[in-house]
């Protein structure tokens, strides 16, 4: 069965995110990208007229004339309901979290709370890019399931009493003070060094001038 051609609204502004929409105008999808919070307007969607709205790779709230409006699909880098809330990626690798994911799920006023419409796990050992890779072709694979399976996919509520909230990590929170260091182990200086390398505020230490030292990458020996 041919997948159906749909007109998507598209969110987001980081680049893993955006090869997924690149993808899906390959699929030869009519795709209108939004990329800023300026340009997420209720007439510019309703001129489009959608027959779905994703948004992945964004950090503003979402206006309820939208969401109320419209369904909205969002990705989320983790098995909700864990690490609902911001800097989930480097929240769970900080934890020493082996095993990801990518969820899709429905904005409502709740954050991060609305009903699941695909779930996949995923490994989050390596370097950054290479979690940043998966979690690309992981929600371009249930984006695209969607797309094939709407309207007849039907959403699993979150188990809340599972739920988990994490907080969005500051670039001060990169520091790595000599406290901190030798409170660590190997393993967990390279975890915290890995889940912060570019495009995210790289972990630093600071110099007697005050000047920071970016760490961009490390390697842990084997």
């Amino acid at each position: 069965m041919n997948t159906p051609k749909r007109r998507i609204v598209f969110v987001s502004y980081r680049d893993w995110a955006n090869r997924i929409v690149e993808a899906l105008k390959e699929d030869g999808h009519e795709v209108l990208h939004v990329s800023t919070k300026a340009g997420l307007t209720r007439a510019a969607v309703d001129a489009f007229a959608p027959d779905l709205f994703f948004m992945a790779g964004w950090n503003w709230f979402v206006p309820a004339e939208l969401y109320e409006e419209y369904l909205i699909i969002g990705l989320h880098p983790s098995l909700l309901p864990k690490y609902r809330g911001g800097s989930p990626i480097q929240n769970q690798i900080i934890a020493g979290e082996r095993v990801g994911g990518v969820s899709l799920f429905q904005l409502t006023e709740k954050f991060d709370e609305g009903p699941l419409y695909g779930q996949e796990q995923m490994p989050l050992d390596g370097h950054l890019d290479e979690v940043l890779d998966r979690i690309t072709s992981t929600g371009l694979k249930l984006f695209r399931k969607l797309v094939t399976d709407y309207p007849d996919l039907k959403p699993v509520l979150q188990d809340h009493s599972q739920a988990t909230l994490v907080k969005r990590r500051t670039p001060e929170e990169s520091e790595l003070s000599a406290e901190k260091i030798a409170s660590m182990t190997a393993g967990e200086l390279y975890d915290f060094v890995r889940c912060l390398e570019d495009p995210y505020p790289n972990a630093f230490l600071r110099g007697k001038d005050g000047k920071k030292l970016l760490i961009k990458r490390a390697e842990l020996e084997k």
